[in-house]
């Protein structure tokens, strides 16, 4: 990433990592492997994509912040991680994000895994 953005990606990178504790187990590691990857995927791309990249991830940052949030003050509920991605916005994405969107998906919906997307609070059998 260009020079001027150096200090803001170290601080939101550290940010989106720290937000990962409150997940379960699996997608925390699931989701902290995701990151590293596309961080040091993105390291020297031009400003005007650096933007956009930074742009995208504190959006992330931002909405597991709030469900985070949610979901300590609700316990009593199941806890609720992720969010809807509009079909206009797939067809944003390049054919490398699709398939990394598919990668993604497939780890993160494997048998035997200690949560679900939508209920991560079942207890352990």
């Amino acid at each position: 990433m260009a020079g001027s953005h150096a200090s803001k990606v170290r601080a939101l990178y550290r940010r989106i990592l720290q937000l990962h504790r409150v997940l379960p187990p699996d997608l925390k590691a699931l989701g902290d492997q995701y990151v590293k990857d596309e961080f040091r995927r993105h390291k020297a791309v031009g400003s005007d994509e650096a933007r956009r990249f930074l742009q995208e991830w504190e959006g992330y940052a931002t909405v597991l912040w709030q469900q985070a949030n949610n979901n300590r003050q609700n316990p009593t509920k199941k806890a609720c991680f992720g969010t809807f991605l509009p079909e206009e916005k797939l067809n944003d994405f390049r054919d490398e994000q699709i398939g990394q969107l598919q990668e993604l998906m497939q780890e993160a919906t494997k048998p035997n895994r200690q949560f679900s997307i939508t209920d991560s609070t079942k207890p352990k059998l």
